[in-house]
């Protein structure tokens, strides 16, 4: 059962929101911000629950930083309506005493971190992190370091849209050598800063991009997409610019990202995009969750391939904040990546090597790291 559920209605536009806190820990707890039309309080509380097994999994004892609970919000409106942001900051407002002490949040689907600082800053709080400052040794060093990490970029993109993503790919590369995958092709749904930037590292790492989805349809070449010409082009919500796309490149239609042939599927983009009904048309062997809950249990157990699942994958975005802030890496890329590296490949490994199924051993794995955390705190 969760910690706190709270709903909440928009009283200019009737846009719903909820905030869910599954588990506090320390008194604080940690989960991203979505908004998207038809989100629901069920679709939260899943992916606040997911949030806890995200932050135990990444517990290391001799660590500075120590897993806060998970939680997560979540508001049931159009991101591309031109009322957005002021539903945005009316929901922050509402929300502001739990994100003053309890908690600390950061960008999800639908919604940038930029947009949310713009909103944190007008409501008059200090940062959308706070609750967590009394936990820190020393709060202007943390601070400072977390801000210098933010101004750091790599190749014309902002260290804060690539941790996710390189995180990602080195689940998907760890996954792909344990099944033995040869000269591995992959399939990219979504192409924000999660899905962006898992294709950019994989391709960069060898791996063909066949594919890529975006809200407008699907781009595919079998001998490979230029993914650097792509992504530094596309739109501020991650669609693709068609105009930078080759001769033999080809525009398909947006229901083809599952039946386009890929080795890895990278479901990037919405939660429950594979569903029972659409299962069937997976072809891939290595199925890696970048986005949040995005194979419905249905769909999971029709399909036969393996599965990363979402806390595992797309865990590094949540850590990199939470090493950088707590002083366990320094504000670099270079340091950055290490990290990363080194902890998303020693997890994956973990978790294919357990004898269950992926998304079982996860969470085996979370629930003794939350039973350790919990003596010591």
């Amino acid at each position: 059962m969760s910690y706190l559920q709270v709903a909440w209605t928009d009283p200019a536009t009737q846009a719903r929101g909820y905030l869910v806190i599954d588990r506090l820990v320390r008194g604080v707890s940690s989960g991203g911000l979505r908004m998207r039309a038809g989100c629901t309080m069920d679709e939260v509380r899943g992916l606040a629950e997911g949030m806890t097994a995200k932050e135990a999994l990444n517990y290391d004892p001799d660590a500075k930083y120590v897993p806060l609970g998970g939680a997560k919000g979540g508001i049931d409106f159009d991101p591309y309506d031109p009322r957005a942001k002021d539903v945005l900051t009316a929901y922050l407002k509402a929300m502001s005493p739990y994100i003053e002490r309890f908690w600390t949040m950061g960008e999800d689907l639908g919604l940038r971190q930029s947009t949310i600082d713009e909103a944190i800053a007008k409501i008059g709080l200090e940062s959308s992190i706070q609750a967590v400052y009394p936990l820190l040794d020393d709060e202007q060093k943390a601070r400072q370091r977390l801000a210098e990490a933010f101004q750091v970029t790599e190749d014309g993109v902002s260290l804060d849209e690539l941790v996710g993503g390189y995180g990602v790919a080195q689940a998907a590369l760890t996954a792909a050598e344990h099944l033995q995958l040869t000269d591995p092709t992959a399939f990219v749904q979504g192409f924000g800063s999660m899905g962006g930037a898992t294709a950019r590292y994989l391709a960069r790492a060898g791996v063909r991009i066949v594919g890529l989805a975006d809200v407008h349809g699907v781009v595919a070449n079998p001998d490979g997409l230029d993914v650097e010409t792509l992504l530094l082009s596309r739109d501020a919500h991650g669609a693709i610019d068609r105009t930078k796309l080759r001769p033999q490149d080809e525009q398909r239609d947006r229901d083809s990202w599952l039946t386009t042939e890929a080795d890895v599927l990278v479901p990037a983009a919405t939660s429950y995009a594979i569903t029972g009904s659409n299962a069937h048309q997976v072809n891939a062997r290595l199925i890696v969750e970048a986005a949040n809950m995005p194979v419905t249990a249905e769909a999971e157990a029709r399909i036969d391939a393996v599965i990363i699942p979402d806390v595992v994958a797309n865990s590094a975005t949540n850590s990199w904040w939470w090493w950088t802030l707590f002083g366990d890496i320094e504000p670099t890329a270079e340091s950055a990546f290490e990290k990363i590296r080194t902890s998303m490949r020693a997890l994956t490994t973990k978790v294919l090597t357990e004898g269950t199924s992926p998304r079982q051993a996860a969470k085996d794995i979370a629930g003794k790291a939350v039973q350790e955390i919990e003596k010591r705190f």
